[in-house]
């Protein structure tokens, strides 16, 4: 069983006005074999983790993907210039109470760095503060992930050191347990992101987080 993030209970709750608060986590049990699925690039990302223990009422295992190792990255939602999905995806940001959405200038980024920035996070056992804080910083805050700064701010956010990181992002066990995150999504069936894997079945999308809610209380009545 993969390691509980204990940042994750912390990290989730509001710091500039998303729509959980303390008391919809403070009971969230740990969900095993419940996966998160998600890259920095994919705007939904940032929908589902705002949300995402608040809907599920558990914590998944937190994993962050390539998306080019899934999908073709055409498929990309919404699409580069798609000023109508741009305004329906900022309607459920209010919606929802979070920050106005701002979208980076430089989108869709390179997330490369920022996803093995996580897989760090991820062994050190930040990985939900990190994608939290680096997800904000693209979608509330309009900064560019595929920027080095960018993803130190992230990083800072949640306590961990600059030189540390980048040290880390530069190792070849984080790249190759980057490569085995998409392998294990692949094998988990996993096609698009973000998708929640709940057992057997997948739930792809913020959209989706609904439908895994109900898999997750039909597999514990």
């Amino acid at each position: 069983m993969a390691e509980r993030d204990d940042d994750v209970l912390r990290v989730i709750r509001p710091q500039d006005g998303p729509a959980a608060t303390p008391a919809d986590v403070e009971d969230a049990e740990f969900g095993d074999g419940v996966r998160f699925y998600y890259d920095f690039a994919t705007p939904d990302s940032y929908l589902a983790i705002e949300r995402l223990v608040h809907t599920l009422g558990v914590v998944p295992e937190l994993i962050p993907v390539r998306r080019r190792d899934l999908a073709d990255p055409a498929t990309l939602h919404p699409a580069p210039g798609d000023v109508a999905a741009r305004s329906a995806m900022s309607d459920v940001v209010a919606g929802r109470h979070l920050q106005p959405l701002r979208w980076p200038a430089a989108w869709p980024f390179d997330d490369e760095l920022a996803l093995r920035a996580a897989t760090y996070a991820r062994g050190i056992g930040k990985v939900a503060a990190f994608s939290l804080a680096a997800l904000r910083q693209a979608y509330a805050g309009g900064a560019d992930l595929g920027a080095e700064q960018t993803v130190l701010l992230a990083a800072a956010a949640c306590e961990i050191h600059p030189r540390a990181l980048l040290v880390g992002v530069g190792t070849r066990n984080v790249a190759a347990a980057l490569d085995r995150a998409g392998e294990t999504a692949r094998a988990d069936g996993v096609r698009d992101l973000p998708s929640v894997v709940v057992g057997d079945a997948v739930f792809v999308g913020d959209a989706g987080l609904d439908a895994a809610a109900a898999a997750i209380d039909a597999s514990v009545a």
